[in-house]
């Protein structure tokens, strides 16, 4: 690691979901811990790590976790009745971890910023995988597994963010998805997405095709 790398502690939330940048994420926070870190981001306005966990489960610790996430901050907050509180999340940038400090209050994690280089590729590409994505819909669809994409979906206002954004559209398994945020390449990223919807399209035809 470069010696002018500049880290920061944050607190941490490990989930069995991976989130894109640009993305929203709703969250119901129920234990203490994650109470605790939400209070203290919503007190001075900070953001969290978002981690996907690679085994064990959310809830109550001992599990084996990702090193490559995102930042997400907090756009609505409702708390309820008995502390549990119900938010709206918006995922910023991503980042990897460089050293875990430790689980108290909640999961703290020294983190670096990755940068994200411009999409330096023709719109034919971007054009091409939302066929990909919308026809990977569009089959699964039919099998009952996910929703058809909109006739016009949100993709941003940058070519940068319409390649999360289709990240985020597309039936991916958490996998799939984390293979995906850690590639820093765009282009690289647009066409390994291409390649995955053009795999499921692949396999729910067969589905389809064999009744």
């Amino acid at each position: 690691m470069a010696a002018n790398v500049r880290l920061r502690r944050v607190g941490m939330f490990p989930l069995s979901t991976v989130l894109f940048p640009s993305a929203q994420l709703p969250l119901h926070v129920f234990e203490q811990r994650y109470r605790q870190l939400t209070a203290d981001c919503l007190a001075d306005r900070s953001e969290f790590g978002v981690v996907l966990i690679e085994r064990g489960p959310e809830v109550g610790g001992g599990d084996a976790r990702h090193d490559v996430g995102t930042l997400a901050r907090i756009e609505m907050a409702s708390p309820l009745s008995d502390g549990r509180w119900a938010l709206v999340t918006e995922a910023t940038s991503r980042f990897c971890v460089r050293e875990w400090l430790g689980e108290e209050p909640y999961p703290l994690a020294l983190i670096e910023e990755l940068g994200e280089p411009q999409l330096d590729e023709p719109v034919e590409l971007l054009e091409r995988c939302l066929r990909s994505v919308r026809r990977a819909r569009a089959l699964l669809s039919e099998l009952g597994d996910t929703p058809a994409l909109p006739a016009e979906p949100d993709l941003g206002e940058s070519p940068e963010e319409a390649v999360w954004r289709l990240c985020a559209l597309a039936p991916l398994t958490s996998l799939d998805a984390q293979r995906l945020l850690v590639l820093d390449d765009p282009a690289e990223r647009l066409r390994a997405l291409e390649g995955l919807c053009d795999a499921l399209s692949a396999d729910a035809g067969r589905l389809l095709a064999g009744g």
